[in-house]
């Protein structure tokens, strides 16, 4: 980590309609220097203005909110071209939606009684633009997701991707990062780049979660 990003200071928007939830995050984030308040939530609506207002560095995002909810919101940023790195507040019963909102491009997601440490390495590595992944909530995620799909049988294109693109994804999507896919396959970062890069022009996607979902849909990886 550069001398510039050791001191740079997060601002974070906290979206959840609980207020316990949202003064319980703020005083989690209010004890390290590194982050500051960019503002509060109560629903969607009011989270998609305040980030085109006050231009967070990420956004905390509750899924099931009043009037416009953490998914409505997402697309109604990606609608209006909003960058923002949001990471998603969850409870144990979402798995359904933590995928589509981890396909909609949520850098990860955290459950409501997450730890502190574990809440600022997750929001420094939203904005870093990492996604951070937990391999048994994913894989959660998406035997939920497939439930309520088609029943027709998926077209297989495991022939599409070459080995080492199988064997990169296969790594996604139990929660490595690019450094740790590196390590484990024995090449570098920039390698591991090039992978995923051809792994989404193959897969026509432009996210990991979008690589996962459209991977495990057709057989090419398996949670």
């Amino acid at each position: 980590m550069s001398q510039a990003e050791e001191n740079r200071i997060y601002a974070v928007l906290i979206a959840d309609d609980h207020l316990v939830v949202r003064e319980g995050l703020k005083l989690i984030l209010e004890t390290n220097p590194r982050f500051r308040i960019a503002g509060e939530a109560e629903n969607g609506e009011i989270a998609v203005k305040l980030a085109e207002k006050a231009k967070p560095d990420a956004i905390l995002m509750d899924l099931n909110m009043p009037i416009m909810g953490g998914l409505e919101a997402m697309k109604a940023m990606n609608r209006k071209g909003l960058d923002i790195p949001v990471i998603i507040l969850t409870t144990y019963n979402e798995d359904d939606m933590i995928a589509d909102g981890l396909e909609l491009g949520a850098k990860g997601y955290l459950l409501k009684d997450t730890g502190r440490e574990h809440l600022f390495r997750t929001i420094e590595s939203a904005v870093r633009g990492e996604t951070l992944l937990q391999a048994d909530i994913v894989s959660r995620a998406f035997a939920a997701r497939q439930k309520r799909q088609s029943t027709e049988p998926a077209i297989k294109a495991e022939s599409v991707l070459s080995p080492k693109e199988v064997q990169t994804l296969q790594l996604v999507a139990k929660g490595y990062r690019s450094k740790e896919i590196a390590f484990d396959m024995g090449i570098s970062e920039r390698t591991v780049k090039a992978h995923l890069t051809n792994i989404y022009n193959k897969l026509g996607v432009d996210s990991r979660m979008q690589a996962i979902s459209a991977a495990v849909e057709q057989g090419i990886v398996h949670l």
